[in-house]
């Protein structure tokens, strides 16, 4: 499939008809410290479509084997947000930044505790290739998760830590939690694609990730 499908094509008019929380809680300040990057790149794969997944690696000082879409920082010579998340990606899993379609770039989210504007950037992967780990000091692992069972209700659950609750999803071994599984969410709710799911059924952190988290 050469051209984006429909339902990606909807998430713009539907944020902006009716803004969700989410991102009218974490409006960026004027002029943020940190800004940042995401490519959230779907495809066409064999049994339908999919999205690029990282798991990073265990190793690293921040966020720390958690699963994330491909990005980072803006740097100075990046022409803006698209070409950061572009070139973040190639680094991170050698995606052609030439076989994607931008589809839109969404409004920015504040993190408070990074103090970081991230920028997540819709993409189409109108000619896959092969892909993997470029850099295992930053990644350990990259998964074209299947969309079908990221909708799945039977692998959706509300993520317990503390005080925070919010949406999680297991797929290929990756337990997806935090910012990249509330993204996720709003995303396929926007592009009205999401499915009834148990949001009173809850899980906690994997003693895996909860090591890395509080370290």
């Amino acid at each position: 499939m050469d051209e984006p499908p429909e339902w990606l094509g909807r998430v713009r008019p539907a944020l902006e008809a009716n803004l969700p929380d989410w991102f009218a809680e974490f409006v960026p300040p004027p002029h943020p410290r940190r800004r940042s990057a995401v490519l959230m790149t779907f495809a066409e794969g064999d049994d339908g479509s999919d999205v690029i997944l990282t798991e990073r690696a265990s190793t690293l000082r921040s966020h720390a084997a958690q699963v994330s879409f491909p990005g980072g920082h803006v740097e100075p010579e990046d022409d803006g947000a698209v070409a950061a998340a572009l070139r973040e990606a190639q680094e991170e899993v050698g995606l052609d930044p030439a076989s994607v379609e931008i589809v839109d770039e969404l409004p920015p989210l504040f993190m408070h505790p990074s103090q970081n504007a991230v920028t997540p950037v819709l993409a189409w992967w109108r000619a896959p290739h092969p892909i993997g780990v470029v850099d295992s000091g930053e990644v350990a692992r990259v998964v074209r998760a299947d969309v079908d069972e990221l909708l799945d209700p039977a692998n959706r659950f509300t993520v317990r830590l503390d005080t925070y609750s919010g949406p999680g999803f297991e797929v290929d071994g990756l337990f997806v939690w935090g910012f990249t599984a509330t993204l996720l969410s709003h995303v396929f709710e926007l592009g009205g694609i999401a499915r009834p799911w148990d949001t009173s059924r809850q899980r906690p952190l994997p003693h895996r990730l909860l090591r890395t988290y509080r370290r």
